[in-house]
Formats: structure tokens, sequence, C-alpha cells
């Protein structure tokens, strides 16, 4: 045997098993390698289109909100009444809606839902924007009988273009174009709306100023005079003849020998779209703290607490309180600064306005037995004892009981920069009224806001002590210039008697009642009276004894009718809200602003990638 021959042949079989089984770990190692090529591959594709998608749909999410807050910029500075469009300057509408959102999202903002592990950073910047009002806009889209315009409509059209970001650099654009269409509702003399068909008649009278309801307008056998445009939903007006309804798509009816024919001088038109109510855009019991009441969240204890006191200087209880008459002004130096925008009330109160002078308004508040008079005066100047700053004009005097506060300055709309007074009452007003039958409530140049979180109840009249506008046709005037008004119509501007005086009221969720002692009586309220809000049943009732004549100069809106025990109604509008942009009550409800349907069709999106760069790193 050669031991040599079978050495060498063992050693090569130990060769060729190395050669094998470093040729089986190369192949492993290949397909291992070519494995994890493929995997970090497919993990770097997925980072690229899973980051891309997080920009995209960041920008996108961008997109929506600078459109929702273009919107909200427009309708914030929409004037701040249900009774008076246009806008501000429409065109300085635009350029600030466009600076607000260039200046909000200059940045990057994020848009992360919570802070949990598993949540995905994303964030969006806009990186340009326009909106400018059209050419030819705004449009008048309807006008009263006196070519008074009662509706507009704004077109403003847009281009907005958003970054949105993902993962650190990687990053998407969205750019859209498009137009957004505002109506806008102008005054109205009277707006309910809710009037279902065959639920009770109008109470008849002159009903001047646009007229509208989302229901039906309702008549009976009694003379009714509509001087301006009266529209409705419904496709039929509904007459009454006794406890019998007949409803027809005409202007008058006629059972038997009897004919129901109101007369419409501005037209009557029926199958109108509906009016949405407007939102409440301001916290009137704000506005009592800071003068703005922009903020629509109604102020916590803590917050009265915080800047409101009574006559005594006592502030408002942190854990709340049942009654108390609250103002904010501040304490400095032996002066009392006024710094708020009107009189709080807690609880229930009755109050009486009278005119002072020549140019104060006396409010009188009777809240748990107490009374507390406020005599506001903006024109009156302070005396030396009460050290004001120098320069201040106007007076408040809070007096009660034996205690008297002397206060600098007056209430102040801060949204005008106007002296203006909101009378707050977080409860029910069980009586409203004027000095006296007949008599003058609301001085010359007065702006007054009175709310109530639940009813409020009228017991005599309540007149501006200059009334603005004629309460009878052809109505002579003695001292006007030129005079006034023979051969006019009722609800006639008077010349001269716009002295600035504005009356507001408005229950956030009540009625407005009348009540008068004696039956027969006649009643007077002076003011546009509000009685609305969302799902609200708000209207006019009378409580007391029936009434004869009311008259309202001014206007009414309301959620709903009610029948009411009263033999004429007259509404004397007051044309000042039509014929002087702005002019309105101060923080009352907002005007109806709703989005028209351009915004829906006429829009052109594009998408372009801006950066996609792999930031995943492969463990």
């Amino acid at each position: 045997m050669n031991n040599k021959s079978f050495l060498t042949s063992h050693q090569n079989e130990r060769g060729v098993a190395l050669v094998i089984t470093l040729l089986l770990l190369s192949l492993t190692t290949a397909l291992g390698l070519v494995m994890y090529l493929s995997v970090s591959s497919d993990l770097f594709i997925t980072g690229y289109y899973r980051n891309f998608r997080g920009g995209f749909y960041a920008a996108d999410s961008g997109l929506n909100v600078a459109r929702a807050q273009l919107t909200n910029q427009v309708v914030l500075q929409v004037p701040s009444t249900f009774a008076t469009p246009p806008l501000a300057d429409p065109n300085l509408v635009a350029s600030t809606a466009t600076t607000f959102l260039t200046n909000q999202y200059t940045n990057y903002t994020s848009l992360r839902a919570g802070q949990a592990a598993s949540s995905w950073p994303e964030s969006f910047k806009i990186s340009s924007a326009t909106f400018t009002l059209a050419t030819g806009s705004p449009t008048v889209t309807s006008r009263d009988a006196s070519n008074n315009p009662t509706g507009y409509s704004y077109v403003y059209n847009y281009t907005l273009t958003s970054t949105g970001q993902s993962q650190a650099t990687q990053q998407a654009t969205v750019s859209e174009k498009g137009s957004m269409t505002f109506n806008i509702i102008a005054a109205f003399g009277a707006f309910i709306d809710n009037y279902p068909p065959c639920l009770g008649p109008l109470v008849p009278g002159t009903m001047t100023g646009p007229m509208f309801t989302n229901g039906a307008w309702q008549f009976t056998t009694g003379s009714y005079i509509f001087t301006d445009a009266v529209g409705q939903a419904n496709t039929k007006a509904d007459y009454w003849f006794g406890s019998n309804c007949y409803q027809s798509a005409t202007s008058s009816y006629k059972v038997g020998s009897q004919t129901i024919k109101p007369s419409f001088q501005g037209g009557f038109n029926l199958g109108q779209p509906t009016v949405p109510l407007p939102t409440n855009d301001f916290s009137q019991k704000r506005a009592v703290l800071d003068g703005l009441g922009t903020n629509a969240t109604n102020p916590t204890n803590a917050e009265l607490n915080a800047v409101v006191k009574n006559v005594s200087g006592t502030a408002y209880p942190s854990g709340g309180a049942t009654s108390g008459v609250y103002l904010n002004y501040t304490s400095s130096g032996g002066a009392n600064i006024m710094a708020g925008g009107g009189i709080y009330v807690e609880g229930d109160a009755a109050v009486t306005l009278s005119p002072s002078g020549s140019s104060g308004q006396v409010y009188s508040v009777v809240n748990n037995s107490t009374t507390t008079t406020i005599t506001v005066d903006p024109l009156a100047t302070p005396p030396p004892a009460w050290n004001c700053p120098i320069g201040t004009i106007g007076t408040t005097t809070v007096a009660s009981g034996a205690t008297t506060k002397n206060i600098c300055s007056v209430p102040m709309n801060n949204l005008t920069s106007q002296p203006a007074t909101m009378l707050y009452v977080n409860g029910a007003i069980t009586s409203l009224k004027g000095p006296g039958p007949g008599q003058g409530a609301v001085q010359d140049g007065a702006q007054i806001m009175i709310t109530a979180k639940n009813d409020i109840t009228a017991t005599g009249d309540l007149l501006y002590k200059t009334e603005p506008v004629t309460t009878t046709q052809n109505q002579i005037v003695p001292g006007t210039t030129p005079a006034c008004c023979n051969g006019s119509p009722v609800a006639t501007l008077i010349p001269g008697n716009d002295k600035n005086q504005v009356l507001g009221i408005f229950t956030t969720g009540g009625n407005f009642n009348l009540k008068v002692a004696t039956a027969g009586s006649n009643i007077q309220v002076d003011g546009s009276i509000a009685m609305i809000r969302q799902g609200g049943t708000g209207g006019f009732k009378v409580t007391g004894a029936a009434i004869n004549t009311f008259n309202n100069v001014g206007g009414q809106i309301q959620n709903t009718i009610y029948s009411a025990a009263m033999q004429t109604q007259n509404t004397f509008f007051d044309r000042r809200f039509t014929n002087r942009p702005g002019f309105a009550p101060p923080w009352f409800p907002s005007t109806t602003v709703t989005q028209g349907g351009a915004l829906a069709t006429n829009i052109t999106s594009s998408v372009q990638r801006v950066q996609w760069l792999n930031q995943t790193i492969v463990q």
C-alpha cells in the first residue's frame, strides 16, 4: 500500500470540501447582500413615498385652513349688526385678510394631533396668498320700494400656495385658485324666522322697511299697509276669515262677500330663498369687560372677579353671585378710570332710562331691592377733585344708597373707539321703560345696547329724545329745515334729527314682552329689537292687559311669532340703517353672511413635488 498516495487523496478531498464550503459561504453572503439591498431599496422607496404623502397631505390641510381663515376674516369685518351692510371698504377687507394669513402662517405650523410616540409629524406654511375683490363687485341683489339696497353680493378671487412638510426637508406644495361669494342680508323692518302656515294672523297695522319670513305671512280682515318690499319663503300666503285659514299664492283673497287685500306698495314676493339666521358673533356679556366682545365665549366668574367691581369697589365674587351691579374701572393715583364697555347686572332687574341735561344718559337699575343709578356723560369735563388724567373728557357717576363713585371717562365701544354703553343683565329685565308716557328716554348721541339672558318686558314708553323718522304720513315736524314732512310717506327721515342716537335691545334666550296695566293703553318702543338665537323660540308676547296700539321705531328680528292681545302694531323703520353704512346699535347680533356656491365650481388645483430627499436610516 502506498501511504503517500492515501494521504494525498485525503488531503485533496479536504481541499475540495473547503472550496465548496467557501463557495457556499460566498453564495450565502451574496444572497444576504442582495436581500439586504432589496430591503434597503424598498425601505428607501417606502420612505420617499411616505414622507412625500405626508408633505402632500400637510400642504392640502394647509390649504383648507387658509381658505377657512380667509372666510373668517371677511366675516369678522362685516359690520357688527344684522341691520347694516355693506362691508367696510371691501378692498381694505381683502388686504387685511391677506395680511392676517401671511403673518399667521409664514412659518411652519404643526398639524400633529397628539404627542404620542406614534404621531407622525407634519406641518405646513402658506408660501403665497392673494385675495382681491373681483371687478364689478359688490353688486346690489335687492332693493326696497324706496330704492334702498337690502342685499349685496361680494365676490373675492384668491390664490393660495401651501407647502407641506413631513420629515425634515421632505416637502410638497399644493396650489389653488378660486373665488368666494358672500351674500349679505341688509336691514329689515321685520324678520320672522319661523312662521308656519296657518299658525295665526299678523296683527294689522302699518309696516315700513323690508319685511321677510322664512315661513308664510298671514293676514286677517284688518288693515295692512306695507310701504316696502315684502317677501316670504313659502309659495302661498295665508288668509284668515274668522277661525278658517285659506292658503293662496295671491296678494289678496275673497270668501263670500269679504275680501282680505293688504296694501303692498313695494310688492309681495312669494317662494323666495330662505334667509339663514345670523349667528351672534359677540359676547355682549364680555363687551362689558373689554368694550369689544369679539371673543364670543362668555367670561367666567374668575374673569369677572378680575375685572369688574361694584360701587363700593368690591370685586365680583370669584365663586359667582346672585345679585349686584358692576362696572369695569381701575383705581390709581386717587382716580377711578373707566376701562370697560358698560354695566353688568347679576340677576333680574328693572331698568329705567332717562336723559340728563344735553348729553347725559341715566340708567336706573333696581336689582334685589337695591337701586343703583349710573349717569354717563361723554361730553362732561371731570372736576379737578376727581384727579383724572389730563385731557380726560367724559364722566361716569355711580350712586347706590349713601355711596357714590366718580369715574373718569365713559364706557367705550373699542371696535369703533366711540362712547357706547352695553347694559347686560344676567337674568331677566322685569321692567324696561323711560321716565314716563311720551317722554324721551334715550339721549341725543347715546349709543346703547341692552341685553338680557332671559325675557325682557317693556312696561312703558321707551322713546328717543329726538325721533329720527316720521310716524305718520304727511307728518309736519316743527322747526325742520327744509320744512318736513308734508307730502312724505310714513318713516321718512326727518332733516336734522339724526343725532347719532341708537338703541338696540336683545334677548339671548327669551321673549320681548309688552305689559301695560290698563286695557286699551298704547305703548311705543324705539330701537332695534332682536329675539333670536339658533334654535330659539323668541318673539313678541303680551303678558299684561290687552294693548290698543304698539309702535316700534326701528325694526324687529325674531325667531317665531305668538298670538298677541293688541289691536294694531305699527313698525316705523329707522332708515338710517340703510342710508348710513355702518350705522347700527353697538354689539347688535351680526349680519348674516352666506358663502356662495362659486367656491365649489370655480377651483383649479395643481400639485408639485419640491423636494424628495431620503432621510430614512436603515439599521
